[in-house]
């Protein structure tokens, strides 16, 4: 009776360790999608070390492992403690150590290159680290969430509670070059970087486990010791683009044509419709209530709406319905 409720007591902290462990993942992606939050990446990397720590925690205790600091002495373990008593239980960095830790190399090298750079920001303010270091922060959520799955069960995913973070706004040519930049960096943390990634193999830097890279289009570089962030730009029609690695996700960038209302009138005049003006074309788009999100026949962009294609040729149609009074 007493070892059953032993048993009982042993799973409930396995189960309480994996709960607080979910909940701090979900916290520290939520906080970094939030964008009143300036200080997101360095908030993310600490929330997320400890998710992992409880993790690791929960599979050595479902293991049976001692994951408290001890001495021994003879044949019996004199456990170190805290100030206010308690066990002193493993960091996350002794956790990765361990023989029996079910962590890969790659995984292993994403989550010390956090905690080596939770050192860093520990003791000195930063400026904003969250472009350039977020593919690492991105492998990192999606090998804790493989690892949780792995290790105890499908159900035990936080896929399921996070949809895509949606961007608000285009990815301009701009912003585009600005991405690909590391200037800002702080000196101690470009350091930093560049020291940990020369450590490095060439295969464990490539690693999507370490860093997970979604080429996008128009960047060729590659490089150990700069910083890198999720969208990375390569040209669509390199090799590099033709033969990539299966791990990464290739996206190309895609410009649909935009009109001004100007245009839209333009092109129906040039179809033979020369009474369609102005004021016709303001009147036809009020009616049909066209600049509504949710049928998607154009775009506001700052203070000036443009049509797409499909908003012509639904002109196009009503132009051609009333032919003879417009022709």
């Amino acid at each position: 009776m007493i070892r059953k409720q032993k048993m009982r007591r042993k799973k409930s902290v396995t189960d309480e360790l994996l709960y607080k462990s979910r909940e701090a993942a979900l916290a520290s992606v939520q906080i970094f999608n939030n964008p009143q939050i300036y200080f997101k990446s360095e908030i993310f990397i600490v929330i997320i070390i400890i998710a992992w720590t409880y993790l690791l925690h929960a599979f050595y205790r479902k293991n049976k492992i001692d994951y408290r600091y001890y001495k021994k002495q003879g044949n019996r373990k004199k456990y170190e403690r805290t100030k206010a008593g308690a066990y002193k239980h493993w960091e996350l960095e002794r956790c990765l150590n361990e023989t029996n830790c079910p962590v890969d190399k790659d995984t292993s090298n994403n989550l010390r290159f956090l905690i080596f750079l939770r050192h860093e920001i520990e003791h000195q303010m930063t400026s904003r680290i969250d472009n350039y270091l977020s593919a690492r922060f991105q492998a990192c959520c999606l090998n804790f969430n493989y690892y949780i799955k792995l290790l105890f069960g499908e159900n035990q995913g936080i896929d399921k509670h996070l949809g895509f973070s949606l961007q608000l706004s285009t990815i301009t040519e701009y912003q585009s070059d600005a991405l690909t930049k590391a200037e800002e960096l702080p000196k101690h943390i470009q350091r930093f970087i560049e020291g940990f990634d020369g450590e490095l193999s060439e295969n464990e830097f490539n690693s999507s486990k370490f860093a997970y890279r979604v080429f996008f289009v128009a960047k060729t570089a590659n490089k150990k010791g700069h910083a890198d962030q999720v969208i990375e730009f390569i040209k669509a029609d390199s090799p590099l683009a033709e033969n990539i690695n299966k791990t990464y996700t290739v996206i190309k960038e895609t410009e649909r044509p935009k009109y001004l209302p100007k245009d839209v009138v333009k092109i129906m005049q040039k179809e033979g419709f020369l009474r369609f003006s102005m004021n016709e074309h303001t009147k036809l788009w009020k009616e049909m209530d066209a600049k509504s999100l949710s049928k998607g026949f154009g775009v506001q962009v700052v203070n000036t709406w443009y049509w797409y294609e499909s908003w012509i040729q639904e002109v196009r149609k009503y132009c051609e319905r009333f032919r003879e009074q417009y022709k």
